[in-house]
């Protein structure tokens, strides 16, 4: 007998490839059909490179052909694999949130140094430039942002949304924002292994109607750990702020962190480093600076590791007792502060606008199994 090219064709649309949504032959991967009297050849590209595959596909296009077209058929199957190169296996994605503009990651190295407090002033003096503001408070086993902004007794509530339940942030002083505190009793301890943290701090990122925002501030916990790692794995962070004090044992932790940021597996731009409680200057003598934990040192290590350094605050306790009140001090209206804090955030909102002109779209971070889990070497 003897077999009709456009009989095969007719018979392969029958089947896919592996991979394929569509037949193999619309899919454009049987690339080329011979027949010579009851023989016939069959070349075909498939993008699944396992064996199993392979053999599949070659079974079922000579099952077909001998189904559909001449059981006596005699079958040549040439498969050829051509893989993606761009994907790794087990990579995990992270997802965009629609209404976000930039996501912003504040960091320290080592806790106590302000980064909290840092966080808080930013997106409050964010919110009086106009922007629209949210803070997700990733710090999970130590929440300070519901003190901060005197919202401790507050619970966020379930709003519904494209028929979805959501939870909506609480808001105070033109900030949304999320916490773990929300959740717990003020004296309850959170005791929880990653993988458990890290469920609920996606359910607070997915599972929020957050609304439109201009920056997502995330108060990241201290180190360069789990947390980190799953934030950034769930997120496309625009770019991330390090915060330190001029102490070279923070300092030290501080490089780490923007070694964090920059490593290979995990690529997030840094917009630069703050330099808090820069310099001690008592209430009586406003024009004294005394440095308490030595000398611009977050600058020098800004310069060193070619990042902006944004600017450096003082050690005033000012500061202090508008956290513990739940006023942050940036609020303090014609003070030295204020002034202080708008410089910081300029400075900040420069360098996002700087990163967007000339970088690309900042992607969630591909970890594969073991990627992104050995130590930084910087």
């Amino acid at each position: 007998m003897k077999l009709n090219k456009q009989d095969i064709l007719k018979a392969l649309e029958s089947i896919s490839a592996p991979g394929e949504g569509q037949n193999m032959v619309e899919s454009g991967a049987v690339t080329n059909v011979v027949t010579f009297a009851d023989e016939v050849i069959v070349d075909i590209t498939i993008t699944n490179p396992s064996l199993q595959a392979k053999k599949k596909t070659e079974v079922d296009i000579m099952k077909t052909i001998h189904d559909k077209v001449y059981e006596k058929a005699k079958i040549t199957v040439n498969v050829k694999v051509d893989a993606p190169t761009k994907s790794a296996p087990n990579v995990i994605k992270g997802k965009h949130i629609p209404g976000i503009q930039n996501i912003i990651a504040v960091a320290s190295g080592k806790g106590g140094v302000g980064k909290s407090t840092v966080t808080a002033n930013l997106a409050v003096t964010l919110a009086k430039m106009g922007f629209k503001v949210g803070v997700l408070d990733a710090d999970i086993y130590g929440p300070s942002m519901p003190m901060m902004f005197d919202v401790e007794l507050e619970r966020p509530l379930a709003v519904d949304v494209d028929g979805k339940s959501k939870m909506r942030p609480v808001e105070n002083y033109g900030v949304k924002m999320l916490s773990i505190g929300f959740f717990t009793k003020p004296d309850q301890a959170v005791v929880w292994r990653g993988p458990m943290a890290a469920k609920a701090l996606n359910q607070m990122i997915f599972d929020a109607a957050w609304g439109e925002l201009d920056f997502l501030l995330i108060d990241l916990p201290p180190g360069t750990g789990d947390i980190h790692l799953s934030i950034m794995q769930s997120l496309p962070i625009t770019g991330a702020v390090v915060v330190s004090t001029p102490q070279n044992v923070a300092l030290s932790d501080a490089k780490k962190g923007v070694a964090m940021f920059q490593q290979e597996s995990i690529n997030v731009p840094v917009l630069g480093i703050i330099e808090n409680m820069a310099y001690f200057t008592p209430d009586e003598l406003p024009d004294n600076k005394y440095y308490i934990f030595g000398k611009q040192g977050a600058q020098n290590l800004a310069e060193d590791l070619n990042v902006r350094f944004l600017g450096e605050l003082p050690l005033v306790q000012s500061i202090r007792e508008a956290g513990d009140v739940g006023r942050p001090a940036a609020l303090q209206t014609a003070t030295s502060l204020e002034k202080a804090f708008e410089k910081l955030t300029q400075n900040v909102v420069e360098e996002v606008v700087r990163r967007n002109d000339n970088l690309p779209p900042t992607e969630a971070i591909k970890i594969t199994t073991m990627a992104g889990c050995s130590a930084i070497k910087k």
